[in-house]
């Protein structure tokens, strides 16, 4: 059946959060302000990362994309929801709904991708320093970005071109306050076997994956930061909490919204909102408090003091992380450099080297 031929239903009833007039004000103003922050504090990180050439590496490179996909996560789902909580009628079309369902698919699993895909760089700065340029060449992270959009359009396609020919009969009534699809498929009384089929082989295939790959690196990572017994090689290694806090808050959250039964109970909307509207706006903030370089705290001295690569080879400037040093210009056998302990050159200085994005 087409788009526009779906029975007698042609609109859903989205109910939110609140039926309380009172209530749905202080929300109102709530997710008014939550959104206009993570519109505000995304454009600052883009614009931060665009202006200052120190950031035009391969991580930040992730980082930019990961606030546009932040920004266009919110604006999908919170301009609505506002929406519906100043009007009376609270309704979306079919075609909107699906449209939303659509763009939900997009910018979460490409969110994944990206998170997974600054797990990896962090692994690559952490535990193989020396190699990180080599690793974490032009065309790799590139192909990260890039690739982590077409698996997100090849995600939503999978899963709402099935949806398209669903059949909705009497049931219009969506408890949540957005559409998603584990709150679309209860409404249809069509078959809907390959929905849940593609929902689930999807949903397993790109989240496992994914989360797959952030969990192996950062069991590196934290492998390798045990095995420093420096201190401040530590203390500046653990720099790169603030990715893992970013992934906790996504992961966790829209982990557990997804294992629960959808019934619209507050504990789901809190984690609905948690994964889709708080972690937007939490992003940019997580990152600009953890890293030195967005803050702008780091000056010129400060970066020829940490190992910086260029063209994929590292190059040691007058102070190193381990005990061996070298003097600018010194021959190499005078004082050899020993390349231990790993992980000592923490991923926020590899991340704040000089090299270009071309």
């Amino acid at each position: 059946m087409a788009l526009g031929n779906h029975s007698t239903i042609t609109k859903f009833l989205l109910l939110g959060l609140s039926a309380n007039p009172h209530v749905q004000a202080l929300l109102f103003a709530l997710f008014l302000g939550i959104y206009l922050l993570t519109i505000m504090g995304n454009l600052m990180l883009l614009l931060v990362i665009r202006a200052d050439s120190r950031l035009h590496t391969p991580m930040y490179f992730l980082l930019s994309h990961l606030s546009f996909v932040d920004l266009c996560f919110s604006s999908v789902i919170v301009p609505k929801m506002l929406e519906n909580l100043l009007s009376q009628r609270k309704t979306i079309s079919v075609e909107g709904c699906l449209a939303q369902v659509f763009f939900v698919f997009v910018t979460a699993r490409t969110e994944a991708c990206l998170l997974s895909g600054m797990a990896y760089d962090h692994y690559a700065a952490i535990c193989r320093p020396l190699l990180y340029g080599q690793i974490m060449g032009k065309q790799l992270y590139k192909h990260l970005v890039w690739g982590s959009w077409g698996l997100g359009f090849l995600d939503a396609l999978i899963n709402v071109l099935p949806a398209v020919n669903m059949v909705f009969c009497e049931a219009k009534i969506i408890h949540h306050y957005s559409c998603e699809m584990p709150s679309l498929l209860p409404l249809s009384c069509s078959d809907i076997s390959r929905n849940l089929i593609a929902l689930l082989c999807s949903t397993l295939l790109h989240g496992l994956g994914t989360f797959l790959l952030v969990f192996l690196s950062y069991t590196r990572i934290i492998s390798t930061i045990l095995s420093i017994s420096s201190t401040s090689g530590r203390s500046e290694a653990f720099t790169c909490s603030a990715h893992l806090t970013a992934v906790i808050l996504y992961y966790g959250s829209a982990l557990l919204r997804h294992l629960m039964p959808n019934s619209g109970s507050p504990i789901e909307l809190i984690f609905s909102v948690q994964y889709t509207i708080l972690t937007p706006m939490l992003n940019p903030l997580i990152y600009s408090l953890k890293n030195k370089e967005v803050k702008g705290e780091r000056s010129l001295q400060d970066s020829s003091d940490l190992p910086q690569l260029h063209k994929g080879q590292a190059r040691w400037n007058r102070l190193a992380f381990t005990e061996g040093r070298r003097e600018p210009g010194a021959p190499e056998s005078s004082v050899p450099v020993t390349p231990q302990p790993r992980g000592a050159c923490a991923c926020s200085a590899l991340h704040a080297a000089p090299t270009a994005l071309q």
